[in-house]
């Protein structure tokens, strides 16, 4: 959903009452871990820290979003829960328009040791169609902190499709502002 202003509160609550009955915009779940043909793969691994204190604050930090939490993008619910089934709002402002767009929790995953990840997948009525995961691990060598995003998309809606260079931007954008997040929320 495009919009000319800034969503309300209230804008915002009716849009995620409307996603309930939406499903996934591709076929099933699990395409960030093989993509599709005719979909994009976009993976970027750093540290964000170093040590248990810091994997526990990376941890912490996905519980709540804050890989979202970006000033130009936000998640809502405020507080959104990770349990699988979960829809969210992403609300994004870019080239002085805003837009809403649906996902839906999937998966989240305490692995074995350090490792904690959280996938959503896009609705239908999201202007992408995809995947995204965001992972947090202690990597064993040096006890480095590592911060994962893999995201598998394509443009859905017809303005993300004519736009496709300048969605790839933001894109690219998101990963570096969200790595800021992760590096700032982690290492204190």
């Amino acid at each position: 959903m495009f919009l000319i202003r800034k969503p309300s509160a209230a804008d915002v609550d009716r849009f995620l009452d409307r996603l309930r009955g939406l499903s996934l915009s591709y076929a099933s779940p699990g395409i960030v871990s093989g993509p599709p043909a005719g979909y994009s793969l976009d993976e970027v691994v750093v540290t964000i820290g170093h040590g248990s204190e810091d994997f526990d604050r990376a941890r912490a930090a996905l519980l709540t979003w804050k890989q979202c939490d970006l000033g130009w993008l936000r998640v809502f619910p405020s507080g959104a829960s990770i349990e699988p089934g979960t829809n969210i709002a992403i609300r994004v402002q870019q080239l002085g328009f805003w837009s809403l767009n649906g996902g839906r929790v999937l998966d989240c995953a305490d692995g074995p040791g350090d490792r904690f990840s959280v996938t959503y997948g896009t609705l239908t009525d999201h202007a992408e169609s995809g995947e995204e995961s965001f992972e947090v691990f202690m990597d064993p060598p040096g006890a480095d902190v590592r911060y994962r995003i893999r995201a598998v998309s394509r443009p859905r809606a017809l303005l993300a499709r004519l736009g496709y260079p300048i969605v790839r931007r933001l894109q690219t954008r998101f990963r570096r502002d969200s790595i800021a997040a992760m590096t700032r929320t982690t290492s204190k």
